[in-house]
């Protein structure tokens, strides 16, 4: 084996656990070594290959390799991309506890290339967003905004307000929050305004 394919082979096994790769992380070594040194280190059981590309250094428990969340290997690709990535749908709504269902499809929005995955038997999309999605200050307004307009304004009930009240009265920079809550669509500003004290 050549001495630039152990290196790489050493830095990729001396990596934090949840590491993601991708092949093209590795730009100074010649594509044919990395995919060689993924693949062999990937039938090892060092790696498990998560989608096309795109491989984990695994935490391993006495059942086997456990495979780091979809939202730590989306938030890997938007770094990549230099992209943000946003919850979307059922996503947002799983991530503020208003639905306990695991889901099988996540949707996120990205300032990114749109896309969709395979990640085992999860799908995953990735769907461009306009930029007004990414114009808040907090990340909870962000998703309380995505949540509703897949709960629609019909469709929210006593119980999902009042999970959402909880979220909004734990987030600490209450400026923010009030500046957020002024460019929210009307319908969506009518609910949450009330919140904050």
């Amino acid at each position: 084996m050549r001495m630039n394919e152990q290196t790489l082979r050493q830095q990729i096994l001396s990596s934090e656990n949840d590491t993601i790769f991708f092949r093209n992380d590795f730009p100074q070594y010649h594509p044919e070594s990395v995919g060689r040194i993924l693949t062999d280190l990937t039938e090892k059981g060092e790696l498990v290959r998560i989608s096309s590309g795109i491989y984990v250094k695994p935490r391993m428990s006495r059942f086997g390799p456990i495979m780091p969340s979809i939202e730590h290997i989306v938030k890997a690709i938007s770094i990549r991309d230099k992209a943000q990535i946003l919850p979307s749908g059922e996503t947002a709504l799983n991530a503020l506890g208003l639905s306990t269902q695991v889901p099988m499809s996540y949707s996120f929005l990205t300032t990114g290339s749109a896309r969709k995955l395979a990640i085992g038997k999860r799908q995953v999309t990735l769907k461009r967003g306009v930029p007004r999605n990414f114009a808040y200050k907090t990340q909870l307004i962000a998703l309380i905004v995505q949540a509703l307009r897949c709960l629609g304004e019909p469709n929210v009930s006593p119980k999902e307000l009042e999970q959402i009240q909880r979220l909004v009265i734990k987030e600490s920079d209450r400026q923010a929050l009030i500046c957020d809550v002024q460019i929210m669509p009307g319908w969506m500003k009518k609910i949450i305004k009330p919140m904050i004290k």
